[in-house]
C-alpha cells in the first residue's frame, strides 16, 4: 500500500471527529438558546406593547361621541317598510320602477345589450379614462341636446360621465364653485330632497325660488318669474327637465319659453336636473323639450343627466354631465377642468354601465326596443294615476283630486299632510315621504283599492 494513503486518512477521521464534536456542541448551544427564549415569550404576551399604545388604553371608542345619524327622508321610508310584517303593506316611497306583481323589471333589451357585452371577448376591464366612456358621453349629449344640435355638432360642449345624476350634480357643483363668478344657486320650493346638500356641499350657496302652489296644487308660476326676476344676475337656477320631483308639476312649453327669456334677460345660467327623460310622457323628445330650447338658443347651460330610471339602471349609477358652451375652445378648457374635480373624487366611474347605456345607444334595434320598453312603463303610470283618480271620485274622497292627473312623472304631489300620512302608515302599512309624495310606479290595480281607503280615512277623520 503506498504510505502517502495510510496516513491521510487517519488525519481526516481525526479532523472530522473534531470538528463533529464542535458542531454538537454549537448546535446544542443553540437549540438551549431557543429554549430559553421561547420560555421568556410565554411569560409576557406580544400584545402587551401594542395595548401600551394612549389609543388603545382608552376604555371607550375614540369615535363614542358620534350620534347616531338620522335616515335619509327618502331611503328611510324603505327601511321602515322593510321591518313591517303586515302582509297588507305597501311602499311607495323610493322612486323605483315596480311591474303590475310589484316586483323590480330590469328591460329586456337591457338584457339583450349586457349579453352582446359578455360575449365580445375583446372586452377588457382596464381603467376607464377620467372623463369616462368617451362613446356614452358623445351618445348622451345627442340623446338629452338632440342629433341635430348646433352646440353639439360645433364641438361646443363637454360632457364627462358621472355616477348617476347625484354624481353628475355634485361635479357641476363643485366645478361652478370653482370658476364660475357667482356662487349662488336658486333651487325650487319644493325640490329633491338631496339638492340641497349636493350643491352645500359643493360650495354653493342654496336660495330658493317659488315653485309649487298648495292651494291650486299646480305651478307658482307668478311667483316662479318674480323670484327670478330678483335674483342677482348671473345667479345659477336649478331647473327639473320633466317630471318635476316631488310635486309631478311641469310648467307648460309656453312657459318655459318665458322662463327661457327672463333668465336670458338676467344672464343667468340654468343648470337642468334631467332623471326623467321619456320616463315621464313615454317621449325621449318630448321630455326634453326643455332643454333643448335653452340649448338652441346659443346662450350656455349645464344638464346633469340619470340612466336610473328611463332605463332602469338604479344600481349600476350611470349618469352624464354635459355643459354647453360658446366655443369649442372653451369647452375644452372646461373639460380639463372637470377632470381635476372627478380626479380626487373618484378617479374615473364604472364601465359596465356606460357599456350598457352605449350598446343601446347606438344600435337602431335595440334603440327602438329601449322606447317601446320606454312608453310601456310611462304608459302603465299614467294608468295608475287614472285609476287612483278613479277610484277615489267613485268613493267619494272629500276634495278635487284631479291634481293627480293633471300631473306627470314618478310621483304624485297627494297634498296629504304629514299627520294625515303618518296615519295612514299606522293603521294602513302605507309607507311614503312625509309631505305626501307618492311614487305611483310603486302602485298597482291590486293596490289602489286599498290606498284609496286610506286616503279617504284620512282626510275623513284628519281634515
Amino acid at each position: 500500500m503506498n504510505p502517502q494513503f495510510t496516513s491521510k486518512p487517519n488525519v481526516v477521521d481525526a479532523h472530522s471527529s473534531t470538528l463533529s464534536s464542535s458542531s454538537s456542541s454549537a448546535s446544542d448551544r443553540r437549540l438551549n438558546a431557543l429554549v430559553r427564549h421561547l420560555a421568556a415569550e410565554e411569560s409576557s404576551s406580544p400584545m402587551d406593547s401594542i395595548s401600551a399604545s394612549p389609543t388603545a388604553a382608552r376604555a371607550d371608542s375614540v369615535f363614542a361621541h358620534v350620534v347616531q345619524g338620522p335616515e335619509d327622508p327618502i331611503l328611510g321610508v324603505t327601511v321602515a317598510y322593510n321591518k313591517d310584517q303586515s302582509p297588507n303593506k305597501v311602499n311607495l316611497g323610493v322612486g323605483a320602477y315596480r311591474t303590475e306583481e310589484g316586483k323590480p323589471l330590469v328591460l329586456n333589451v337591457v338584457r339583450k345589450a349586457e349579453q352582446k357585452l359578455v360575449n365580445d371577448m375583446s372586452r377588457v376591464k382596464e381603467y376607464l379614462p377620467i372623463v369616462g366612456l368617451a362613446e356614452f358621453n358623445k351618445l348622451s349629449a345627442r340623446l338629452i341636446l338632440g342629433a341635430d344640435c348646433p352646440a353639439v355638432n360645433e364641438n361646443r360642449v363637454t360632457t364627462v360621465q358621472c355616477l348617476s345624476g347625484t354624481g353628475s350634480l355634485r361635479v357641476g357643483g363643485e366645478f361652478l364653485a370653482r370658476h364660475y363668478h357667482e356662487r349662488t344657486i336658486y333651487i325650487p320650493t319644493p325640490t329633491w330632497g338631496n339638492h340641497t346638500k349636493i350643491f352645500t356641499l359643493a360650495g354653493l350657496s342654496v336660495k330658493t325660488y317659488r315653485y309649487y302652489d298648495p292651494a291650486t296644487r299646480g305651478l307658482n308660476f307668478q311667483g316662479l318669474l318674480e323670484d327670478l326676476g330678483a335674483a342677482p344676475a348671473g345667479a345659477v337656477v336649478l331647473l327639473h327637465a320633466c317630471a318635476h320631483n316631488p310635486t309631478g308639476v311641469d310648467p307648460t312649453l309656453e312657459q318655459w319659453e318665458q322662463i327661457r327669456q327672463l333668465m336670458r334677460s338676467r344672464a343667468l345660467l340654468p343648470f337642468f336636473d334631467s332623471a326623467y327623460q321619456g320616463f315621464a310622457s313615454g317621449s325621449l323628445d318630448a321630455d326634453a323639450q326643455s332643454v333643448r330650447r335653452f340649448a338652441a338658443d346659443g346662450g350656455e347651460l349645464l344638464v346633469a343627466q340619470s340612466y336610473a330610471k328611463n332605463m332602469g339602471l338604479y344600481g349600476e349609477r350611470v349618469g352624464a354631465l354635459s355643459i354647453v358652451l360658446k366655443t369649442s375652445e372653451v369647452a375644452a378648457k372646461v373639460e380639463s377642468q372637470l377632470k381635476l374635480v372627478i380626479r380626487p373624487m373618484y378617479s374615473n366611474p364604472p364601465i359596465h354601465g356606460a357599456s350598457i347605456v352605449a350598446t343601446i345607444l347606438k344600435d337602431k334595434d335595440l334603440f327602438n326596443e329601449w322606447t317601446i320598453e320606454l312608453k310601456a312603463m310611462a304608459d302603465r303610470i299614467i294608468s295608475m294615476r287614472h285609476q287612483l283618480f278613479d277610484s277615489l271620485r267613485a268613493k267619494g274622497t272629500p276634495g278635487d283630486w284631479s291634481h293627480i292627473i293633471k300631473q306627470i312623472g314618478m310621483f304624485t304631489f297627494t297634498g296629504l299632510n304629514p299627520e294625515q300620512v303618518a296615519f295612514m302608515t299606522k293603521e294602513y302599512h302605507i309607507y311614503m315621504t312625509s309631505d305626501g309624495r307618492i311614487s305611483m310606479a310603486g302602485l298597482s290595480s291590486r293596490t289602489v283599492p286599498h290606498l284609496t281607503e286610506a286616503i279617504h280615512a284620512a282626510v275623513t277623520r284628519l281634515a
